[in-house]
């Protein structure tokens, strides 16, 4: 988070916390035409299991929130306030919850250069202290949460069902898709016997995910 999100976030994480939700981190956004302030909030930890955010819940903190930057007001000029529950490409916000996902894959942007990347996405090995270690190249590479701009997991769609597994040829390894390698034949034909191909092609559907 950006210094100014940082001092938004501790102003509101206490109300937040009032209503049983938890500020997960701020997005502070300006822009010529006025700023975005997004606040992505979940259940405790301790919750995760029993229950979700709901649209209810972003509109519960959305009034509390927007009537209390009103009182506040942190932030000059016009702004637009956005609350929204994580979803499952889940911002990271601080070493600690960089630690609750451990052997998940981030994406993540520095504020500053290091090593000569700014960008990289790679394995979150572990955290020690404010260090986010990651698995990147077959390397690990160590960096400040202080220094990380913004994080968010890297999804895995084949674990979600919302994407085929492959093996290394690229052939899809769900149950009962995979292709015969047997020829078909004509009922009373030998094996050697060749059918008329047709210039009908199967339709593919794309495997890649949004």
């Amino acid at each position: 988070m950006t210094d100014k999100a940082d001092d938004i976030a501790a102003l509101l994480s206490p109300t937040v916390a009032s209503m049983g939700l938890e500020l997960l981190g701020i997005e502070y956004l300006p822009a010529p035409g006025g700023a975005t302030v997004r606040l992505y909030i979940d259940v405790p930890q301790a919750e995760a299991g029993t229950r979700m955010v709901g649209i209810e819940d972003c509109e519960a903190v959305s009034r509390e929130v927007s009537a209390q930057l009103d009182v506040e007001d942190p932030i000059a000029g016009n702004y637009t306030l956005e609350v929204s529950s994580p979803g499952i490409d889940r911002p990271l916000f601080g070493a600690a919850q960089f630690a609750r996902f451990v052997g998940e894959s981030a994406k993540v942007t520095l504020k500053l250069p290091q090593d000569g990347r700014r960008r990289l996405q790679g394995q979150i090995l572990r955290v020690d202290g404010d260090t986010v270690v990651f698995g990147l190249d077959g390397a690990e590479f160590a960096a400040a949460a202080a220094n990380i701009e913004k994080a968010r997991l890297v999804p895995d769609w084949v674990a979600l069902g919302l994407a085929p597994a492959q093996d290394k040829s690229g052939r899809d390894l769900r149950p009962g898709k995979q292709k015969s390698s047997k020829h078909n034949t004509a009922p009373g034909k030998s094996p050697a016997a060749k059918t008329h191909p047709t210039n009908k092609t199967a339709a593919s559907g794309s495997s890649d995910a949004e």
